[in-house]
């Protein structure tokens, strides 16, 4: 049997604001997500309710529910002191976006990998390689050798410049800048 739903609470002011964002065209659709989700448990749903009518796994009503538990003192403290409807919906909105992720931050700096990709559109024998094409294993020598970083593995080295020095796009760079070397 699952746990007891977390009781949803919420002021008319509250309320309206999350009625709102729950039919808003021009927000996130997380946020509107979210304020819908919020507002069924408001009417009285279960998790697993909510989950069937918006097709998604109960656990994640469960979670903003209680987030919103966890929210609600702030807005309730800003409602006393006669915040502006505008800056309540703020609030709710900011309340409402994801948590930061953890994970492990980027080891070269946008700088660092301009300059890795730039050096991957010079020609070799710029740099005295006895070669018409850079290799990964060339191009992480080079790069340590003018202090670009102070290390790089070329595997690394390769799917930054495969993937233009960012991680979501998925356009190749290296095979370009070898079919114009040489």
């Amino acid at each position: 049997m699952p746990p007891a739903p977390v009781l949803v609470v919420m002021s008319e002011l509250q309320k309206s604001i999350m009625v709102r964002l729950s039919r808003a065209r021009s927000r996130p659709a997380r946020v509107v997500e979210r304020s819908k989700m919020l507002i069924l448990a408001l009417e009285g749903l279960s998790d697993a309710e909510i989950g069937r009518r918006l097709d998604m796994n109960a656990q994640r009503p469960r979670r903003w529910r209680r987030r919103w538990r966890a929210l609600r003192p702030q807005l309730d403290e800003a409602e006393t002191a006669g915040v502006a409807e505008r800056q309540l919906e703020d609030l709710i909105v900011d309340g409402l976006a994801d948590r930061g992720r953890s994970g492990t931050p980027p080891t070269f700096s946008a700088e660092q990998v301009a300059q890795l990709i730039a050096l991957a559109c010079e020609p070799p024998r710029d740099s005295q390689r006895p070669t018409t094409h850079w290799t990964p294993t060339e191009l992480a020598q080079e790069a340590v050798k003018r202090g670009i970083v102070e290390s790089i593995s070329p595997r690394h080295l390769d799917r930054l410049l495969k993937r233009g020095g960012s991680a979501t796009t998925q356009e190749p760079l290296l095979d370009d800048v070898q079919g114009q070397a040489g």
